[in-house]
């Protein structure tokens, strides 16, 4: 038997030849639970939230951090904590530091964006992609994924990333992983009101 024919293509089953730890890390973690928790304590989405005026709780604040850090060591894998050589590493690194933190000190609100803005960046379209291209959060290329839904956030036109990977990241905080830069724009104040107009009803009250 050939070694080519000795690597189960049949079920799927990579051996030692396949380097499997090439792909050790494109395993993303299952965020059911994750999800489950940021719906008890997000209220960027006031329609969907139970409970518009309830303050979060902190214990299911922290413990959506702490969902989100462990996945992301996870995805991170035993290799890259050990030979943390810079690039990608040290970004998930400083991301789960930042979680982590969160998690034991959680704010009593979070600073993540409303769905609305997940759905309104821009899908990086396939042709524009090349196949070194790599999400900076896992590390794949986004070429081996067989659907990749790429997305490219407002802070810098290069800045892409899996919207698998940014989004949980930014349901808990509106900053860019890379660059750090706000990505929602501050609310307007509510123009004053115009005396004038008061005036005017006053005087058909």
């Amino acid at each position: 038997m050939s070694g080519y024919e000795g690597k189960s293509f049949e079920h799927n089953i990579p051996t030692k030849e396949d380097k499997p730890d090439q792909h050790e890390h494109s395993r993303r973690p299952d965020l059911s639970t994750f999800f489950s928790t940021l719906e008890l304590v997000d209220t960027s989405n006031p329609n969907d939230h139970r409970n518009a005026n309830a303050q979060p709780q902190p214990e299911n604040t922290a413990a959506a951090f702490r969902l989100l850090a462990n996945a992301f060591e996870m995805m991170r894998g035993p290799e890259e904590r050990d030979n943390n050589t810079g690039g990608g590493e040290d970004l998930l690194g400083n991301m789960i530091e930042y979680l982590r933190q969160n998690a034991d000190d959680p704010p009593s609100e979070l600073k993540g964006v409303p769905d609305s803005f997940l759905d309104e960046l821009e899908r990086v379209p396939n042709k524009s992609l090349k196949p070194s291209d790599t999400c900076p959060i896992c590390v794949n290329p986004f070429l081996e994924d067989q659907y990749p839904l790429v997305v490219q956030l407002p802070c810098h036109k290069d800045h892409y990333f899996d919207l698998d990977c940014i989004r949980p990241w930014l349901k808990l905080n509106s900053t860019c992983p890379l660059d750090r830069k706000e990505l929602l724009k501050p609310k307007q104040p509510p123009p004053p009101p115009d005396d004038d107009e008061e005036d005017y009803d006053d005087m058909y009250a």
